[in-house]
C-alpha cells in the first residue's frame, strides 16, 4: 500500500506510527484473523451507571470493560479490530482513539440507524476479508481465543458460537448441539419449560465472511434470531465451542458488581494494573492510605487516592482513581468510581457510586443502591437498599431516599409542589410510596379519624388510590372511598361527612402516566405548609403509626356521590325558578368527559340549556383554542361559555361579546361580583394581585386581606373568616368549586337582570405581565439574596418573593415552588412601563444566574 494513502486513510500522523502498524500486521506464526468488537449497547438495565456513557465504557476496576476485550485480542495478537458503535460513539472514540496506546489498530463503524447485532457487523464488511472473531465490548471474558479458532478450523465451520454452561439459562439464548458439537437448535431466552440445555450463547462468534452474504449492507438483522437460524435451515456447518473459561455478560448492576468481585477472587485470568502490596490488596501509584485503616482483602484501590483514618475497608471494595475518603468511614462490598469524595462518618455497604459524587458527613448507603454521576448527598442522607439515583441530583440534609430518583425528579425532603404531589406512576409515584404517604397523613390524625379518599376514573389513579387506602387503614384510620369524582367533590365530602381530611387523585389527560395527589384538611382546603412539612418528616423517617389487625376498619364505599354534590350546589341558589323561566344558554368545554357530565347535570337541573364543545384537543395551545372559541361565541346566541380545567377546579369564562375572563381578570371579576353582592366586610386576594383590583375594594370601603398566592394559603385564608361573614365562602366557591361557582354567577346575573358582559364592562384596565426565567434549583436562594442586597434602601416587600415598588408600578421576583424557574410579575401605570419593568428585572435575574454559573 502507498504510505501516504495508508496514513491518510487511517489518520496516522507520523511515519513512526506507520512503521508500528507494519509490525502489527507482520506474520508471526500465530492466528492471523481480524476482530469485531460490538460496542453499540446503551445498557438500559445498568442505568444510572450508563446515563452518560455507553455500556462498553462502564468501568471494571477503573478501566472500561471494552478495554479488557481489546487487551484480550492483543494477547492473542489480533491487532486489526473493527469497532461497531451506535450510542454515544464519541465517548468511545475519544478514549481509545486509533488504538495505538494499546498496540492495536482500531477502525470505527457507526450506525446511523439501529442495524441489530448482525447488521452492525455487516456494516463493516469491507474490512472483513477473512476469518474474523466477533466479541462484545460490554462482556468480560478470558477466553482462550487460540483454542476456539483452532476448533473452528478443525470443524471446517462457517460459524462457530462460543458457548458457556449456565445454571440458570433463561435470561440468555440457549443453544443445543449434537455429539459432534454441531448446532441443531436455538432457543432465544426460553421459559423454564423450553430449557433443553444449559449451554448458552455468549455472543462471541468466529465467522467466515461469506455467512454475511445472506443480507445486504444496511439491513437490520440479528445473529441469533435471524442469521444463524437461516444457516441452520440451509444446512451450513455451524458449531458450538463450549468454553470453561470465564465469561460474564454485564447486563445489570448485580452482574456488574459480581464481575469485579470475581476478578478480585482470582476467577478471571488477567493482570491488574495496581501493585499487590499484600495478598489480595492492590493499591495504585500515588495513593496514600493511613496506617490505622483496617483493610480486609480483597480490596482494590486506584491511583492518587487519599484515605484518612477510615474505620474499615472491608472485603470486595473497589475504589477508583483520585478518590478521597474521610475519617471514621466504613466501606464494604462497594464500588466507587473516580473522583469520589466521602466525608467523615459515612457508611457504604454494597453500593455503587459513579464518578464525581460528593458524599457528606454521616451519609448511609445500603445494599444495591446506585448513586449517579455528579450527585451530592448532603449530611445525614440515608439511601435505602435497591434505590437508584440518577446523575446530578442534590439531596438535602437528613433526607431518607425510599424511591428511585430519575431524570426530572427533584431530590429533597420536600415532596409537595405548588398545590399537590405529582410525578410519573411507578417511577415517582409508586404503590409503595403511596402506601407510606397514606400512612404518614393518617398518622397525624386523632384516634378514630376518617379520611375521604377519592379519584377520577383513570386506571393509574385507581392503582395508586388502592395503595393509599392500604396505608391509611394500616394506622387504624377509617376510609370513605368515593370513585369517579373531581377535587371539589372531595372538599365537599370532607365537610359533609365531617371527616378529618381528604386525599384526591387524578391523572393527567395528556400524559396518563402522570399522577396528581392533593391532600385536604378538615375544613375542605388544601393542607397548609406546616402540615406538609410534618407529613414529609413522617414520610422520610417512616415514623408512622401502625395498628393491630383488630383495629383495621372496613372501607365505606360511596356510589353516585356526584348526585349529592349537584343537589347541595342547587340549594345554594336563590333564583332557581327565574333561571328555569329564562333558560340561559351556556356552552361548556373541558378535556375531561366526567367534568362535562358533572357540569351539564348541574346546569340542566337549574334550568339551563347546555351546549358542549369537545374540540379543545385539536388545538396546540390553550390560547389558540380560547381565541377560536371566543370568535365562535361572539357569532352565536349563547349567554357565556365556561372552559373547565381537567383538575375540575380552575375555569375560564368567555362572555357573550367574546371576551376572555381568566387569571388576573377573573380575580377582578370575582372581587367586583363579591362587592356587588353586598358582601362587603373583607376581600381575600393573592399577593400577586394587580393594584387596580385592590382599588376596586378600597373604593367600596372593603378591607383587603392579602394571602400568599398558592391555593392552600388562599383557601385557608378565605375559610378562616367563614363563620364571621358570607363573602369568604362566596369567594371560596367562585375560586375552587367551578360547578357551583357557575351556578352562583348565573344566579346573580339572572337575579339582577344582567348579562355577563355587563359586569365585564365594569372591570378596570390594568397592565400586568408575567414572565419566566429558567434557573437551576441551587441558584434560587442566592439570586433572591442578591436582589435584596441590590435593592437595600428602596421600597421593597418580602411577604412572598421580593417585591420592588415605585410610584409608577412594581415588580415581584418569585421562585417557583415546583419548577426550576423564576416567576417575574410586573404591573405598570401603562403597558409600556409594565413591559419596561419586566424586561429590566428579567435581565437582572439572568445576569445574576450567569454570575452564579461562572
Amino acid at each position: 500500500m502507498n504510505i501516504i494513502k495508508f496514513i491518510s486513510q487511517n489518520n496516522v500522523k507520523s511515519l513512526d506510527r506507520y512503521i508500528f502498524y507494519i509490525i502489527l500486521t507482520k506474520e508471526k506464526g500465530v492466528i492471523r484473523i481480524k476482530a469485531v468488537i460490538m460496542a453499540g449497547g446503551k445498557g438500559t438495565r445498568l442505568r444510572p451507571l450508563t446515563c452518560g456513557i455507553p455500556k462498553p465504557m462502564v468501568p471494571i476496576l477503573n478501566k472500561p470493560v471494552m478495554e479488557y476485550s481489546i487487551n484480550l485480542l492483543k494477547k492473542y495478537e489480533i491487532s486489526d479490530i473493527a469497532v461497531t458503535m451506535a450510542y454515544l460513539p464519541t465517548v468511545i472514540t475519544d478514549y481509545f482513539a486509533d488504538g495505538y496506546k494499546w498496540g492495536v489498530h482500531l477502525n470505527y463503524f457507526n450506525e446511523e440507524i439501529p442495524l441489530g447485532t448482525g447488521g452492525s457487523v455487516k456494516n463493516a464488511e469491507d474490512f472483513l476479508d477473512d476469518t474474523f472473531i466477533v466479541i462484545s465490548g460490554d462482556a468480560l471474558t478470558d477466553l482462550d481465543i487460540k483454542q476456539a479458532v483452532k476448533y473452528h478450523k478443525m470443524k471446517k465451520s462457517k460459524a462457530t458460537l462460543v458457548l458457556k454452561k449456565e445454571p440458570v439459562p433463561i435470561e440468555y439464548g440457549v443453544v443445543i448441539t449434537d455429539e459432534s458439537g454441531r448446532i441443531i437448535r436455538f432457543l432465544e431466552k426460553p421459559s423454564w419449560g423450553e430449557v433443553f440445555s444449559d449451554t448458552i450463547n455468549t455472543g462471541i462468534y468466529i465467522l467466515e465472511p461469506e455467512v454475511l452474504n445472506y443480507y445486504k449492507k444496511g439491513d437490520n438483522f440479528d445473529f441469533s434470531k435471524d442469521l444463524f437460524p437461516r444457516l441452520l435451515k440451509d444446512n451450513v456447518p455451524i458449531f458450538g465451542y463450549v468454553t470453561e473459561d470465564y465469561w460474564c455478560d454485564i447486563g445489570d448492576v448485580h452482574s456488574y458488581k459480581q464481575t469485579q468481585f470475581d476478578i478480585l477472587e482470582g476467577k478471571v485470568n488477567l493482570e491488574l494494573d495496581s501493585i499487590e502490596i499484600k495478598k489480595g490488596i492492590w493499591i495504585g501509584e500515588g495513593s496514600t492510605v493511613s496506617s490505622e485503616v483496617e483493610i480486609i482483602p480483597p480490596v482494590y484501590i486506584g491511583k492518587n487516592c487519599i484515605i484518612k483514618n477510615t474505620k474499615k475497608i472491608d472485603a470486595f471494595t473497589i475504589i477508583g482513581n483520585n478518590c478521597k475518603i474521610g475519617k471514621d468511614t466504613s466501606l464494604k462490598r462497594s464500588i466507587l468510581w473516580k473522583n469520589t469524595v466521602i466525608e467523615d462518618d459515612a457508611h457504604c455497604s454494597g453500593t455503587t457510586v459513579c464518578s464525581n459524587v460528593v458524599i457528606k458527613k454521616g451519609v448511609n448507603l445500603y445494599e444495591d443502591s446506585v448513586i449517579g454521576e455528579g450527585t451530592v448527598l448532603s449530611a445525614g442522607v440515608i439511601v435505602k437498599p435497591d434505590i437508584k439515583i440518577w446523575p446530578h441530583k442534590k439531596i438535602e440534609e437528613n433526607t431518607v431516599i425510599n424511591q428511585n430518583l430519575v431524570w426530572g425528579t427533584k431530590a429533597s425532603k420536600t415532596i409537595f409542589g405548588y398545590r399537590d404531589i405529582s410525578g410519573d406512576i411507578n417511577i415517582d409515584i409508586t404503590p409503595e410510596f403511596a402506601s407510606r404517604l397514606g400512612a404518614s397523613f393518617a398518622s397525624m390524625m386523632e384516634e378514630d379519624s376518617t379520611i375521604i379518599v377519592s379519584s377520577d376514573d383513570a386506571k393509574g389513579s385507581y392503582l395508586i388510590k388502592n395503595s393509599l387506602i392500604s396505608g391509611v387503614l394500616s394506622t387504624g384510620t377509617g376510609v370513605v372511598n368515593i370513585s369517579n369524582t373531581v377535587i371539589p367533590m372531595n372538599r365537599f365530602a370532607v365537610r359533609y361527612y365531617k371527616a378529618n381530611g381528604g386525599i384526591h387523585l387524578r391523572s393527567d389527560h395528556t400524559n396518563i402516566n402522570k399522577i396528581y395527589i392533593e391532600l385536604v384538611a378538615k375544613n375542605g382546603a388544601n393542607i397548609d405548609r406546616k402540615i406538609e412539612r410534618e407529613i414529609e418528616h413522617l414520610l422520610n423517617r417512616e415514623d408512622f403509626e401502625r395498628c393491630n389487625a383488630d383495629k383495621i376498619k372496613n372501607v365505606v364505599n360511596i356510589d353516585h356521590f356526584s348526585s349529592l354534590y349537584v343537589k347541595s350546589g342547587i340549594d345554594l341558589l336563590k333564583n332557581i325558578s327565574k333561571i328555569k323561566r329564562e333558560n340561559p344558554k351556556i356552552l361548556i368545554a373541558s378535556k375531561t368527559e366526567n367534568i362535562l357530565r358533572f357540569t351539564s347535570d348541574f346546569l340542566e337541573n337549574i334550568g339551563c340549556e347546555v351546549q358542549f364543545d369537545r374540540s379543545m384537543n385539536q388545538y396546540k395551545t390553550m390560547n389558540e383554542y380560547l381565541s377560536w372559541l371566543a370568535k365562535k361565541l361572539h357569532r352565536q346566541n349563547i349567554d357565556f361559555a365556561v372552559v373547565v380545567h381537567e383538575n375540575g377546579e380552575n375555569f375560564i369564562l368567555i362572555d357573550n361579546k367574546g371576551r376572555i375572563i381568566e387569571n388576573e381578570k377573573y380575580m377582578a371579576f370575582v372581587s367586583l361580583m363579591t362587592i356587588k353582592n353586598d358582601l362587603k366586610q373583607k376581600l381575600v386576594l393573592p399577593y400577586i394581585v394587580p393594584n387596580k383590583i385592590e382599588n376596586i375594594a378600597k373604593s367600596h370601603n372593603v378591607e383587603v386581606i392579602l394571602s400568599k398566592s398558592n391555593p392552600s394559603s388562599m383557601m385557608n385564608t378565605m375559610l378562616s373568616h367563614e363563620n364571621a361573614q358570607d363573602n369568604a365562602l362566596f369567594q371560596y366557591i367562585l375560586n375552587y368549586h367551578p360547578i357551583w361557582g357557575i351556578g352562583m354567577i348565573i344566579d346573580y346575573l339572572v337575579g339582577n337582570g344582567l348579562k355577563l358582559s355587563d359586569l365585564v364592562d365594569e372591570l378596570p384596565n390594568f397592565y400586568f405581565i408575567k414572565n419566566e426565567i429558567a434557573c437551576d434549583w441551587k441558584h434560587k436562594g442566592s439570586v433572591i439574596r442578591e436582589i435584596i442586597e441590590e435593592n437595600k434602601g428602596k421600597n421593597i416587600e418580602l411577604f412572598e418573593g421580593v417585591k420592588i415598588l415605585d410610584d409608577k408600578g412594581w415588580a415581584l421576583i418569585l421562585p417557583d415552588s415546583e419548577r426550576p424557574v423564576f416567576n417575574i410579575y410586573t404591573e405598570g401605570y401603562s403597558q409600556e412601563y409594565a413591559e419596561e419593568l419586566s424586561l429590566f428585572f428579567s435581565d437582572k435575574v439572568e445576569r445574576l444566574l450567569k454570575n452564579q454559573r461562572e
